[in-house]
């Protein structure tokens, strides 16, 4: 599996919570070192700088995900928020955010782990609460469970990313229908 971090969901809480990958098979964790979560923080445009992590971060980042995961699904499905979940995501949300500077180079945000965590989970928030939420589609490949927002046109899009999943299937699906297709003669 490929350990870079991916963004194709359409916002940082949806990228977030795809950090853990293949949910219904093989569960492939992205985070499994404080290093790997920093590096997620940092790629994905949340801060600019962090300070080095520890275990602790890890499991309460992978703790707020996976409460994220089921109220993006609960959201998604039109269910009502599992009220744990919705505790995880509040409490990680009321913690000290990242705090933007302004710096003569331009803005400059460096944080904690936790104020980065905090960061995410009150994006969430805005998300799970905000007018995107109808556009809120899970990924077609039956492997992966990326939800992602879709913004096509006419909400066509059927897969999180061309790159990731879309080829991949499309290409699938062309070689099942050589392999069916009855054989045309030359003559």
């Amino acid at each position: 599996m490929n350990l870079d971090h991916v963004f194709v969901c359409g916002h940082p809480a949806l990228d977030f919570a795809a950090t853990l990958r293949a949910r219904r098979s093989t569960r492939f964790e992205m985070f499994v070192t404080p290093e790997r979560l920093n590096a997620w923080y940092l790629e994905s445009g949340v801060v600019d700088a962090i300070t080095p992590g520890e275990e602790e971060d890890v499991r309460e980042a992978t703790g707020v995900r996976e409460a994220l995961y089921r109220l993006v699904t609960n959201r998604r499905l039109q269910e009502e928020f599992d009220r744990e979940a919705l505790a995880v995501l509040n409490g990680a949300a009321r913690k000290t955010p990242v705090t933007p500077q302004l710096t003569a180079a331009g803005r400059h945000s460096e944080a904690t782990p936790g104020q980065a965590l905090a960061t995410v989970a009150r994006q969430a928030v805005e998300l799970l609460s905000g007018p995107d939420v109808p556009l809120l589609k899970e990924c077609g490949n039956p492997e992966c469970t990326r939800v992602y927002i879709d913004r096509s046109r006419g909400m066509r899009r059927q897969w999180c990313g061309m790159e990731s999943c879309g080829n991949k299937l499309k290409a699938a699906a062309y070689r099942a229908r050589k392999k069916t297709a009855p054989a045309v003669s030359v003559r």
